[in-house]
Protein backbone atom coordinates (compact mmCIF):
# COMPACT_ATOMS: atom_id res chain seq x y z
CA UNK A 1 0.00 0.00 0.00
CA UNK A 2 1.33 3.39 -1.04
CA UNK A 3 0.00 6.69 0.24
CA UNK A 4 0.32 10.37 -0.50
CA UNK A 5 1.69 11.54 2.83
CA UNK A 6 0.62 15.14 2.36
CA UNK A 7 -2.96 14.15 1.59
CA UNK A 8 -3.02 12.00 4.71
CA UNK A 9 -1.65 14.86 6.80
CA UNK A 10 -4.24 17.24 5.37
CA UNK A 11 -7.07 14.81 6.15
CA UNK A 12 -5.65 14.28 9.64
CA UNK A 13 -5.67 18.03 10.27
CA UNK A 14 -9.29 18.29 9.15
CA UNK A 15 -10.23 15.58 11.65
CA UNK A 16 -7.97 16.40 14.60
CA UNK A 17 -6.38 19.85 14.17
CA UNK A 18 -3.08 21.28 12.99
CA UNK A 19 0.00 19.06 13.09
CA UNK A 20 3.20 20.53 14.49
CA UNK A 21 6.34 19.94 12.40
CA UNK A 22 7.40 17.26 14.91
CA UNK A 23 4.04 15.50 14.74
CA UNK A 24 4.10 15.62 10.94
CA UNK A 25 7.62 14.17 10.87
CA UNK A 26 6.59 11.36 13.21
CA UNK A 27 3.43 10.50 11.30
CA UNK A 28 5.34 10.65 8.01
CA UNK A 29 7.99 8.27 9.37
CA UNK A 30 5.42 5.75 10.64
CA UNK A 31 3.61 5.81 7.30
CA UNK A 32 6.94 5.11 5.62
CA UNK A 33 7.43 2.05 7.83
CA UNK A 34 3.89 0.88 7.04
CA UNK A 35 4.55 1.09 3.31
CA UNK A 36 7.62 -1.13 3.71
CA UNK A 37 5.89 -3.66 5.99
CA UNK A 38 4.90 -6.72 3.93
CA UNK A 39 2.78 -8.10 6.78
CA UNK A 40 0.41 -5.14 6.96
CA UNK A 41 -2.04 -6.11 4.24
CA UNK A 42 -5.29 -4.51 5.37
CA UNK A 43 -5.83 -0.74 5.29
CA UNK A 44 -8.02 -1.02 8.36
CA UNK A 45 -5.03 -2.53 10.23
CA UNK A 46 -3.06 0.57 9.28
CA UNK A 47 -5.91 2.75 10.57
CA UNK A 48 -6.00 0.92 13.88
CA UNK A 49 -2.21 0.94 14.22
CA UNK A 50 -2.11 4.72 13.67
CA UNK A 51 -5.03 5.25 16.05
CA UNK A 52 -3.28 3.22 18.74
CA UNK A 53 -0.02 5.11 18.31
CA UNK A 54 -1.88 8.44 18.41
CA UNK A 55 -3.31 7.48 21.80
CA UNK A 56 -0.34 5.65 23.31
CA UNK A 57 2.13 8.41 22.37
CA UNK A 58 -0.04 11.34 23.49
CA UNK A 59 -0.57 12.56 19.90
CA UNK A 60 3.16 12.98 19.30
CA UNK A 61 3.74 10.11 16.80
CA UNK A 62 7.16 9.49 18.29
CA UNK A 63 8.15 6.66 20.65
CA UNK A 64 7.92 7.88 24.24
CA UNK A 65 8.73 6.82 27.79
CA UNK A 66 5.86 6.08 30.13
CA UNK A 67 5.09 9.23 32.09
CA UNK A 68 5.91 9.35 35.80
CA UNK A 69 8.55 10.20 38.37
CA UNK A 70 10.90 7.45 39.57
CA UNK A 71 8.65 6.89 42.60
CA UNK A 72 5.73 6.12 40.27
CA UNK A 73 7.50 2.99 38.98
CA UNK A 74 7.82 1.47 42.45
CA UNK A 75 4.48 -0.22 41.76
CA UNK A 76 6.29 -2.32 39.11
CA UNK A 77 9.08 -3.50 41.42
CA UNK A 78 9.67 -7.20 42.21
CA UNK A 79 7.53 -8.25 45.14
CA UNK A 80 4.54 -6.17 44.04
CA UNK A 81 1.62 -7.89 42.34
CA UNK A 82 2.11 -5.85 39.17
CA UNK A 83 5.88 -6.41 39.20
CA UNK A 84 5.42 -10.16 39.54
CA UNK A 85 2.91 -10.21 36.69
CA UNK A 86 5.37 -8.26 34.51
CA UNK A 87 8.21 -10.67 35.30
CA UNK A 88 10.35 -8.07 37.07
CA UNK A 89 12.94 -9.92 39.16
CA UNK A 90 15.65 -7.45 40.19
CA UNK A 91 15.53 -4.23 42.22
CA UNK A 92 15.18 -1.31 39.80
CA UNK A 93 13.32 -3.36 37.18
CA UNK A 94 10.21 -1.23 37.72
CA UNK A 95 11.88 1.83 36.25
CA UNK A 96 14.29 -0.07 33.99
CA UNK A 97 11.43 -1.79 32.17
CA UNK A 98 8.87 1.01 32.25
CA UNK A 99 6.65 1.54 29.25
CA UNK A 100 8.47 2.61 26.10
CA UNK A 101 7.86 2.87 22.40
CA UNK A 102 4.80 3.42 20.26
CA UNK A 103 2.73 0.95 22.32
CA UNK A 104 4.41 1.17 25.72
CA UNK A 105 5.71 -2.35 26.36
CA UNK A 106 6.24 -2.76 30.11
CA UNK A 107 8.07 -5.28 32.29
CA UNK A 108 11.14 -7.50 31.96
CA UNK A 109 9.14 -10.49 30.69
CA UNK A 110 7.52 -8.44 27.93
CA UNK A 111 10.84 -6.94 26.83
CA UNK A 112 12.29 -10.47 26.72
CA UNK A 113 9.38 -12.01 24.83
CA UNK A 114 9.07 -9.18 22.31
CA UNK A 115 12.83 -9.03 21.78
CA UNK A 116 12.91 -12.75 21.03
CA UNK A 117 9.99 -12.43 18.62
CA UNK A 118 11.78 -9.64 16.77
CA UNK A 119 14.94 -11.73 16.47
CA UNK A 120 16.86 -9.41 18.81
CA UNK A 121 17.70 -12.12 21.34
CA UNK A 122 18.26 -10.53 24.74
CA UNK A 123 19.27 -7.12 23.32
CA UNK A 124 15.98 -5.49 24.31
CA UNK A 125 16.39 -6.71 27.90
CA UNK A 126 20.00 -5.53 28.04
CA UNK A 127 19.17 -2.20 26.38
CA UNK A 128 15.48 -1.42 26.99
CA UNK A 129 16.00 2.05 25.49
CA UNK A 130 16.12 0.34 22.08
CA UNK A 131 12.31 0.37 22.26
CA UNK A 132 12.54 4.16 21.76
CA UNK A 133 14.25 3.84 18.39
CA UNK A 134 11.53 4.46 15.79
CA UNK A 135 12.33 1.47 13.59
CA UNK A 136 12.39 -0.88 16.59
CA UNK A 137 9.29 0.74 18.10
CA UNK A 138 7.45 0.25 14.80
CA UNK A 139 8.46 -3.41 14.57
CA UNK A 140 7.30 -3.96 18.16
CA UNK A 141 3.93 -2.34 17.43
CA UNK A 142 3.35 -4.13 14.13
CA UNK A 143 4.45 -7.59 15.23
CA UNK A 144 2.90 -7.29 18.67
CA UNK A 145 -0.51 -6.24 17.38
CA UNK A 146 -0.57 -8.83 14.60
CA UNK A 147 0.79 -11.76 16.61
CA UNK A 148 -0.94 -11.10 19.92
CA UNK A 149 2.28 -10.50 21.85
CA UNK A 150 0.77 -7.94 24.23
CA UNK A 151 -2.39 -9.61 25.55
CA UNK A 152 -2.65 -12.86 23.56
CA UNK A 153 -5.27 -11.29 21.28
CA UNK A 154 -4.50 -10.63 17.60
CA UNK A 155 -5.55 -7.77 15.35
CA UNK A 156 -7.00 -10.20 12.78
CA UNK A 157 -9.47 -11.46 15.38
CA UNK A 158 -11.24 -8.10 15.29
CA UNK A 159 -10.44 -6.77 11.81
CA UNK A 160 -10.86 -9.36 9.07
CA UNK A 161 -12.92 -10.16 5.98
CA UNK A 162 -16.03 -10.72 8.10
CA UNK A 163 -15.88 -7.71 10.41
CA UNK A 164 -14.17 -4.49 11.42
CA UNK A 165 -14.54 -4.16 15.18
CA UNK A 166 -12.41 -1.14 16.05
CA UNK A 167 -14.01 -0.93 19.50
CA UNK A 168 -13.00 -4.38 20.74
CA UNK A 169 -9.68 -4.32 18.90
CA UNK A 170 -8.42 -2.36 21.91
CA UNK A 171 -8.21 -5.72 23.68
CA UNK A 172 -4.99 -6.45 21.78
CA UNK A 173 -3.29 -3.66 23.78
CA UNK A 174 -5.06 -2.78 27.00
CA UNK A 175 -8.50 -4.25 27.70
CA UNK A 176 -11.14 -1.65 26.93
CA UNK A 177 -9.26 1.40 28.22
CA UNK A 178 -10.25 4.40 26.04
CA UNK A 179 -11.60 1.94 23.47
CA UNK A 180 -14.30 4.29 22.15
CA UNK A 181 -11.87 7.16 21.62
CA UNK A 182 -9.39 4.96 19.80
CA UNK A 183 -12.14 3.42 17.65
CA UNK A 184 -13.15 6.94 16.59
CA UNK A 185 -9.54 7.77 15.74
CA UNK A 186 -9.31 4.58 13.67
CA UNK A 187 -12.44 5.45 11.71
CA UNK A 188 -11.03 8.89 10.91
CA UNK A 189 -7.70 7.37 9.90
CA UNK A 190 -9.45 4.85 7.65
CA UNK A 191 -11.21 7.68 5.82
CA UNK A 192 -7.94 9.62 5.51
CA UNK A 193 -6.01 6.58 4.27
CA UNK A 194 -8.58 5.81 1.61
CA UNK A 195 -8.32 9.40 0.34
CA UNK A 196 -4.52 9.23 0.34
CA UNK A 197 -4.14 5.80 -1.30
CA UNK A 198 -2.07 5.86 -4.49
CA UNK A 199 -1.93 2.19 -5.55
Amino acid sequence: MIYDHQVLASRYEKAFGKLTPSQYQGLDQILGYVQLDPDITDERWVAYLLATIKHECANQFHPINEFGAESYFAKYEPGTSIGQRLGNTEPGDGSRYKGRGYVQITGRANYQRVGQALGLGSALVKQPELALEPNVAYRIASLGMRMGLFTGRKLATYINDAQCDYLNARRIINGTDRAQDIAAYAQAFETALRAARLD
